[in-house]
């Protein structure tokens, strides 16, 4: 079993070929999609994209303790695949995300602009950690809310008070990509990595499906959010990535403790 709390320059084969089976809590996975955004995401055909990645989900289920979860990003026409490969596999659905990226990336005119990407959740049997509570959001409704607090509103013939932590979560994701959210003099600067997740959702992902001293994998790693989130919310990491740069930027961060 390789040493947790590292980040190895590895692919992500090997790498997984060296964690012990049922050892991880939760399994974080922000793969290619198939959309060349540089060498590591460019494959000949579609079917070559599929069988990589069915090949690294065969090797990564394994690794699952049998109260571990998963959750993985991708396109919405490749995670119609990527789910019922899943499903055929014997890990149980628990909810298709919608990531709305308002990032105004797209700009197509011959059909509806791309605006979302898709988190699949699955886990691996029906007994397994999420903490609703940690990932509570505020009200949309102010007004309504703050008169609720006061007398409560009746639903069906009982009066509802409001959670002072917030709303439950829903499988819509309003989070703003990480290439809107640098603009500077309202352009957006060139990132370190092509598709960088945005911190804030990859805690929540984490705040939700595990507990503190829990073990998060991720084996396409990047420049390291997952580890950096993990460590930030006192998880336990392991990850890879088999970009030299990737790793050094991710370990300088999780060194520095800066984002």
């Amino acid at each position: 079993m390789l040493e947790k709390n590292k980040i190895y320059l590895m692919d992500c084969f090997e790498f997984l070929n060296e964690i012990n089976n049922e050892t991880i809590d939760l399994a974080v996975i922000d793969p290619p999609y198939n959309l060349n955004k540089g060498k590591w995401d460019n494959f000949k055909s579609q079917n070559e994209f599929m069988n990589f990645t069915f090949k690294w989900i065969d090797r990564l289920i394994p690794k699952l303790k049998k109260t571990g979860s998963i959750y993985i990003f991708n396109t919405p026409f490749n995670s119609t695949y990527i789910l019922q490969y899943l499903i055929n596999k014997g890990l149980i659905f628990q909810n298709w995300i919608t990531w709305d990226k308002r990032d105004g990336m797209s700009a197509t005119k011959r059909r509806y602009n791309n605006s979302q990407e898709t988190i699949l959740f699955f886990t691996k049997t029906k007994e397994y950690v999420f903490n609703y509570n940690d990932i509570r959001l505020p009200y949309d409704s102010k007004e309504r809310i703050r008169h609720a607090q006061k007398k409560g509103i009746i639903k069906n013939g009982k009066r509802w008070f409001p959670n002072p932590s917030g709303k439950l979560c829903t499988d819509i994701w309003h989070i703003t990509s990480e290439r809107h959210k640098n603009k500077i003099n309202g352009r957006t600067p060139k990132m370190p990595h092509a598709t960088p997740k945005p911190l804030e959702m990859i805690e929540r992902i984490i705040k939700a499906s595990s507990n503190k001293g829990d073990l998060v994998l991720d084996c396409f790693i990047g420049t390291g959010t997952t580890a950096f989130a993990a460590k930030k919310l006192e998880r336990h990491y392991i990850g890879c990535d088999n970009n030299k740069k990737y790793v050094q930027i991710a370990e300088n961060r999780l060194k520095n403790g800066k984002f």
